[in-house]
């Protein structure tokens, strides 16, 4: 788990050059060494830039062609991102996909329903993970909100530790 919110990671890989440990083998428990390396790879991470990712998933939307015009709009007011447009051989119908992150994707049926007059029929499938745009740190941008909402949901202590929370102090 990582400093910002205490969430899983992805992508982290550390590597241990070097280490001195004492010479006494009841000072070599993991309750010496583990809290230490915790306190130097929280510190590594947050002078590493770290960001937050998001789920995203595939949109697949089937509508009347006549009705696909209103799609577009509930898309990019959630931070949808078409991908592609068929026509189904033979019928009015057209099938739209698109990437939308989850969590967008909250009352998205029913705007899609209300921008398309009842005739958008969407369905949602986990596709991939993607960074979101902004920096955690910031608290007015998207990844900063989350960063915020999810300490305050853990009860843990309100915005980013610093570094110096981690820093050696001897």
């Amino acid at each position: 788990e990582g400093p910002l919110c205490e969430e899983r990671i992805r992508g982290l890989r550390m590597n241990l050059n070097d280490v001195t440990l004492h010479a006494d083998a009841i000072h070599r428990g993991g309750g010496q060494i583990i809290p230490t390396t915790r306190r130097c790879i929280y510190a590594c991470q947050l002078t590493a830039a770290p960001r937050i990712m998001e789920p995203v998933y595939l949109v697949e939307i089937q509508v009347p062609s006549a009705a696909a015009g209103g799609i577009f709009g509930v898309l990019n007011k959630r931070r949808g991102i078409p991908i592609g447009s068929e026509q189904t051989v033979g019928t009015p119908m057209e099938v739209v996909r698109a990437y939308l992150p989850v969590n967008e994707s909250f009352g998205f049926t029913g705007a899609l329903r209300q921008a398309t007059g009842g005739q958008a029929f969407p369905q949602c499938v986990f596709d991939h993970w993607q960074i979101m745009p902004g920096d955690p740190f910031e608290p007015t941008t998207i990844p900063g909100g989350v960063v915020t909402a999810t300490r305050k949901r853990k009860g843990l202590k309100e915005g980013v530790p610093a570094l110096d929370n981690y820093l050696d102090k001897m």
